[in-house]
């Protein structure tokens, strides 16, 4: 494809018919903007299932190109901080929201959205954590923060709620990385092994958190990632150990979340709320440069699905119903 027509998904809305298509654009369709890149792939995160399945309220602009990652090569950088040739990374910012996104062969954005793709990752790696695998380090770091900044006593057990999905699963696999003892919550009976090839140490099913919990119930996790809220999150909440942190990063399961001061003041429980959209660069800069001592990229390709523009389109909407394990890369170009 040359720069002048290339592909691109392109969703648009017009009343109440909601469209999403294939189409070959132009340059002048992007809006211009510092950094040319060009995309080499993109990944599949929660999010996107909800703007590919109608917007998802978080588009306000129509027509759109969504995906709100992506990793690529600079063609051209009016900054000087990226020169034609260099090797980026997308996450975050709004990008495929209210910025145009990563499905599609090229992009122009903010030099300030960037991040150098570190040495020694490629950028189908960078997209096989993707979103999902950046929040889940973000995670991984506020628990390790107990240690490091909070200087408590060494954690030993995390539990991970949606351990399957793209955020669980990256985190379990650092979280054990990090010597801990890693709990898979997952509503999927059969992804026992899967978890546990991850580095879980052992699996619980979903439905012993998804309940009704008293205030404090018995003290188990001196951290917690939790990509689901509602029940799940305050059960887990009452469940954790004193001093320890739970991450909140998601709302799989619902974006309510009733509970009650105790865990805080009684066990002095710290809810970390991690924001992978607006984090800083000097933040975005830390965790990828920390990505491949906490993920064996060997191992995250195996739980990795491959996917074209295409099979967005056909398939995107498995992400919302639980139906993918692990991650999904879309290769832009296939």
């Amino acid at each position: 494809m040359s720069m002048s027509k290339f592909k691109a998904i392109i969703v648009n809305q017009e009343g109440e018919n909601f469209t999403r298509n294939l189409q070959e654009i132009d340059l002048s369709f992007l809006k211009e903007d510092e950094v040319t890149v060009k995309v080499d792939y993109s990944s599949l995160n929660y999010k996107d299932g909800m703007i590919l399945k109608n917007g998802g309220r978080l588009v306000k602009d129509y027509p759109h190109i969504p995906g709100i990652d992506f990793a690529g090569t600079v063609e051209q950088s009016s900054d000087p901080k990226f020169k034609a040739g260099d090797k980026v990374i997308l996450t975050g910012w709004r990008v495929g929201e209210i910025y145009y996104g990563g499905y599609s062969q090229y992009a122009k954005v903010k030099s300030k959205f960037l991040v150098k793709t570190p040495e020694g990752i490629s950028n189908k790696d960078a997209m096989a954590l993707g979103t999902a695998g950046f929040t889940a380090l973000l995670c991984a770091f506020a628990i390790q923060a107990r240690e490091s900044i909070l200087l408590g006593d060494p954690i030993k057990d995390v539990l991970v709620t949606g351990a399957t999905g793209g955020v669980g699963s990256v985190a379990v696999m650092a979280l054990a990385k990090m010597g801990y003892n890693v709990t898979g919550v997952t509503g999927k009976k059969d992804k026992a092994d899967f978890l546990k090839e991850l580095g879980a140490s052992e699996v619980i099913d979903r439905s012993e958190m998804d309940q009704e919990s008293k205030p404090l119930e018995s003290a188990l996790w001196d951290g917690v990632v939790d990509t689901a809220g509602g029940k799940i999150l305050s059960r887990a909440l009452s469940q954790t150990r004193p001093n320890g942190i739970v991450a909140a990063c998601g709302l799989a399961s619902n974006y309510k979340l009733d509970t009650t001061v105790m865990p805080f003041i009684i066990r002095g429980v710290k809810l970390w709320g991690i924001d992978s959209v607006m984090c800083s660069s000097k933040r975005r800069e830390f965790v990828w440069s920390q990505a491949k001592d906490l993920i064996d990229f060997k191992k995250l390709q195996e739980v990795t699905e491959v996917w074209s523009l295409e099979d967005l389109l056909q398939s995107s909407s498995k992400i919302l119903k639980g139906e993918i394990s692990g991650r999904v890369v879309v290769d832009v170009n296939q």
